[in-house]
């Protein structure tokens, strides 16, 4: 469950938005982004299993600054995709230079014999991957949905609830038929 933690402060923003202005909104981000950050340095997690966490923070405080800057700005109409366009940079971005997020978490999962295994860092990009397309998919049909139908509160959430739902599923089987697999491969 160390990702759903990780993803508290997006989640919780996503709830709050919905009932708040734009601006309450992204200070909730700040504050639970940093309480998350602080939480976790404090149990001993190490910063490469906390980029969803620093992520977060880079963009409620950019969010912040902006929203109070310009609280009237169309973007307050988009903040949504933009939260998921945001994490789809941060995953992709964490693939392209070799450092898939989901690596530290799951380093926090087994033991240090297995970190430098090539299938666990594969596994892991793998999982990085479903996680960054399922962001891209969740930014791309929000906005779309915010410019064409922008009441289809309904619509709305649950792109949002299958854009975690989906990657948590895949996070939590895939790492286990990889290991059936090698199992299997292990026994022949």
């Amino acid at each position: 469950m160390n990702y759903l933690r990780s993803f508290l402060p997006w989640i919780a923003f996503a709830v709050v938005a919905t009932q708040f202005d734009w601006r309450h909104s992204a200070l909730v981000g700040v504050v639970l982004s940093v309480g998350t950050l602080l939480w976790e340095r404090r149990t001993g997690r190490a910063w490469d299993s906390l980029v969803i966490e620093l992520s977060a923070l880079g963009f409620f405080v950019l969010l912040a600054g902006f929203a109070f800057a310009l609280p009237d700005s169309a973007v307050r109409d988009q903040v949504d995709p933009l939260s998921s366009a945001w994490l789809a940079l941060t995953a992709w971005l964490s693939i392209g230079i070799k450092k898939p997020f989901t690596l530290g978490i799951a380093r926090t999962m087994v033991s240090r014999d297995l970190w430098d295994n090539p299938v666990f860092r594969r596994t892991n990009v793998i999982i990085t991957a479903v996680w960054a397309a399922s962001f891209t998919i969740q930014a791309i049909a929000g906005a779309f949905l915010l410019t064409y139908a922008p009441h289809a509160s309904l619509a709305l959430i649950t792109i949002k609830v299958l854009g975690f739902a989906v990657p948590i599923a895949f996070t939590i089987r895939y790492p286990k038929i990889v290991r059936a697999r090698a199992t299997v491969h292990i026994a022949q």
